[in-house]
């Protein structure tokens, strides 16, 4: 992760700083880290588990392929909702994000949304696959209202960073929590893999014999328990935060009138960006692009279920190598925006996600990059272990490597190309914008693939629609002026 810079530390608290005057003194520094940092840091470890083991590879491929029993069904059940999650929190969370600093103090609204997520997560450890304790449409409402407390969970999260680990200091914390989030994704990940879903399909002496805990395969709930173990993990991480990170100080202003406050702030940033060419330009493109690359990841496990017929392990394994090969991708960002200018990185990072998403969705059992039959009957398996025995399912991992790097590369450099774009001393206006640009768009993803699948029957069909984000963002970024090699 890049070290902090004026307008990295105002995008930590995204819409929050809104009402705020820009900050443009000595933020840098290499403070070291405050316990109520490390802290803060911790409870970052505590919520990306859940997306990772219930969004993207585990939970949600479960309900696709097994509760709804049709894949391509299965996935416009789920854009649908994913749906409804986006249009509450475009609708909802910059209000939230414009009116907290004016609340005051948030540890509160912190804890409950934790102490909501977490027996929320937890019951879907009761999405049996015949739907006798939670039916589909249960098991998705409660998935969607937990998503959307995630994001507020994150607007809260973000605003608490400075006054835990200090304006010299956060940028340690920044780096820290996006450690211990893929950290402990990758360690989820492995755990669930080693205790429930190798035991029985490998005879290696370091993996039980039989998942643990008398875990039945045959009912899914080597599957299932995830959301127990998500929810445990978020409760664990929270917990640190709530001991030792400072809170804001107490408010005396009503809450209406801060939200109604806030809607005000959000209005005047809006009119304060709209003079700037490029910066607007840019922040449409970005809420093009930046749903469509959030839309890869989400839709990767339910596509890769459906059509490639792979299982909870070869998800998890695969979550595994793509979580640490996003760390790789942040390096790939930073080497880009300083060889080529951060804009063109951007091109560049944006080209090879639709390159490797058109090459994603050529790819079956039977066929390579549409046109090369594969007989899996006819040829020996690659090799004899439990996972990843054809070309084809190789073929798929290697152009995951592909959009797990220029992805993750994409999120660090749209930062960098905004701070060329801005002048100094409307930094905190243009994040501002940035922050909600990021949730604006968050319905338009799920709703194109539901569209996709529905009039396709077929999930490439759906997936296919995500190409149209991402070259609507390609196209618009070419008509930004700045932000290149020169202007670094």
């Amino acid at each position: 992760m890049p070290p902090l810079t004026e307008s990295a530390a105002l995008e930590t608290l995204g819409p929050s700083s809104v009402g705020e005057p820009p900050i443009i003194s000595t933020i840098g520094g290499d403070a070291k880290l405050t316990r109520g940092g490390v802290a803060w840091a911790m409870f970052e470890g505590g919520r990306d588990p859940y997306v990772i083991l219930m969004t993207i590879y585990i939970f949600m491929p479960y309900v696709a392929s097994v509760m709804v029993g049709d894949p391509v069904r299965g996935q416009e059940v789920i854009s649908r909702w994913q749906q409804y999650a986006g249009w509450i929190v475009m609708g909802t969370a910059p209000f939230l994000g414009a009116s907290i600093d004016k609340l005051g103090r948030r540890k509160g609204w912190l804890a409950l949304l934790v102490a909501a997520m977490t027996p929320l997560i937890a019951s879907l450890w009761w999405a049996k696959p015949d739907s006798s304790a939670l039916s589909v449409t249960a098991t998705m409402f409660i998935a969607m209202v937990a998503n959307i407390l995630f994001s507020y969970t994150e607007v809260l999260h973000n605003s608490l960073l400075v006054r835990a680990a200090g304006l010299k200091g956060a940028h340690r914390a920044s780096g820290l929590a996006l450690s211990l989030g893929n950290g402990m994704s990758v360690l989820a990940l492995a755990f669930t893999a080693w205790a429930f879903a190798l035991p029985g399909k490998v005879h290696w002496a370091w993996v039980p014999a039989a998942p643990l805990f008398g875990l039945d395969p045959a009912q899914h709930e080597p599957e299932r328990v995830v959301a127990l173990l998500s929810a445990g993990i978020l409760f664990l991480g929270a917990i640190p935060l709530f001991l030792f990170t400072p809170d804001a100080p107490r408010s005396d202003i009503p809450m209406l009138k801060a939200f109604r406050e806030g809607a005000s702030d959000l209005l005047r940033m809006l009119k304060t960006v709209r003079r700037y060419r490029d910066a607007v330009i840019y922040l449409l493109s970005r809420m093009f692009f930046v749903d469509g690359m959030n839309g890869v990841l989400f839709f990767f496990g339910v596509l890769a279920a459906g059509v490639m017929k792979w299982g909870p392990l070869e998800l998890l394994i695969t979550g595994i190598i793509l979580s640490i090969l996003a760390v790789f991708g942040g390096f790939v960002g930073r080497w880009l925006d300083a060889g080529l200018g951060p804009k063109n990185a951007l091109l560049i990072e944006i080209f090879m996600t639709v390159l490797g998403l058109v090459a994603l969705l050529g790819m079956a059992p039977d066929r390579i990059l549409y046109v090369f039959h594969y007989d899996p009957a006819a040829h020996a398996p690659l090799w004899n272990g439990p996972v990843y025995k054809t070309l084809p399912d190789l073929i798929y991992l290697l152009i995951g490597f592909n959009n797990a790097i220029f992805i993750t590369g994409q999120y660090a450099s749209s930062r960098t190309t905004l701070t060329r774009l801005t002048p100094p001393e409307q930094t905190g206006a243009f994040f501002g914008v940035y922050a909600l640009s990021g949730v604006a768009t968050a319905w338009l993803a799920p709703s194109l693939v539901n569209l996709g699948t529905r009039l396709t029957h077929s999930q490439q069909g759906g997936f296919a629609s995500i190409v149209l984000l991402l070259t609507v963002g390609l196209v618009g970024l070419t008509f930004v002026r700045g932000a290149g090699r020169a202007s670094a």
